[in-house]
């Protein structure tokens, strides 16, 4: 892991595996460490991946003033990356929860960015979110799976806010495309790697400001990809299309059978999807 200093002293890790062009990772949960973001389905054979550890996570320290958790104060952290690297522009990668972060990043440097690439993300800095229904939406395309009736039932206990431990795990299959043995070791691993005082405070009041974000954004001439599950509750694909209307320069590609976490579900698909995007963004 190699460390920087963001502009409020606290000093934050990153790793870097790959090859070629940096592209600049931020994680979701909101607020787990990079590792389960893996090498992202074989896309750091196309571009060294330079995988970030938000404040509190993984190998970066936890900063002294806890209210720092909030996504729109980690947006200088972004800044300060991306000066630690001397990079003039970044190409951006966010998943979930750090769409909004990324979009946040974009929405206060828009001349430092040059593609965005959100992948199964959320986006409520521009006001756009997923809501229950769309939970219970996808979790009905999962019907013919054996697990799906306990699942089905666990989910409306999460949604009630009364889910048990056991009832997370029984909801967990819904966020994966495949529940194999790769899903299970992915799924395994996230408490140890979640910071969840930080992950409550990450959308804290105060955290988006959706019409000043949607004035900044307007501006932008970066191209973003966005890049969904087909069988994602958060965002489905046509929240995913809701926010690409929103951008100037939009894609937005649906993984046939795809989840939360697509490049566990199709990483052929997942790496020519995001290759070609950030291909096309460079000419």
């Amino acid at each position: 892991m190699t460390t920087f200093t963001a502009p409020d002293g606290t000093v934050l890790a990153y790793r870097t595996t790959g090859t070629g062009d940096p592209l600049v990772c931020l994680p979701g949960g909101p607020m787990r460490a990079s590792a389960y973001l893996g090498d992202l389905g074989g896309l750091a054979a196309h571009r060294a991946l330079v995988l970030l550890d938000l404040r509190g996570t993984g190998a970066s320290a936890v900063p002294q003033d806890a209210g720092s958790y909030r996504c729109d104060r980690q947006v200088p952290d972004v800044e300060a990356l991306r000066v630690h690297l001397g990079l003039e522009r970044l190409d951006l990668l966010a998943h979930s929860a750090a769409g909004d972060l990324a979009l946040g990043y974009a929405a206060a440097y828009p001349d430092r960015v040059s593609s965005l690439t959100l992948v199964a993300a959320r986006g409520r800095v521009l006001g756009i979110d997923f809501t229950p229904e769309h939970r219970r939406e996808a979790a009905a395309l999962r019907a013919g799976e054996p697990w799906y009736p306990a699942a089905a039932n666990a989910l409306e206990r999460a949604l009630a806010g009364t889910a048990s431990d056991a009832d997370w795990d029984a909801v967990t299959p819904l966020f994966y495309g495949r529940w194999d043995a790769a899903a299970r070791a992915h799924s395994a691993a996230e408490v140890e790697q979640s910071n969840d005082e930080a992950g409550e405070r990450y959308a804290a009041h105060g955290a988006f400001d959706p019409s000043a974000a949607r004035a900044a954004i307007s501006a932008m001439t970066a191209p973003v990809l966005l890049y969904a599950g087909e069988l994602d509750g958060g965002p489905r694909p046509r929240v995913a299309a809701e926010i690409a209307a929103l951008l100037p320069v939009s894609r937005l590609v649906v993984q046939p059978g795809g989840g939360h976490f697509p490049w566990l579900d199709d990483p052929e698909h997942f790496t020519a999807a995001v290759t070609a995007f950030l291909a096309d963004a460079r000419r």
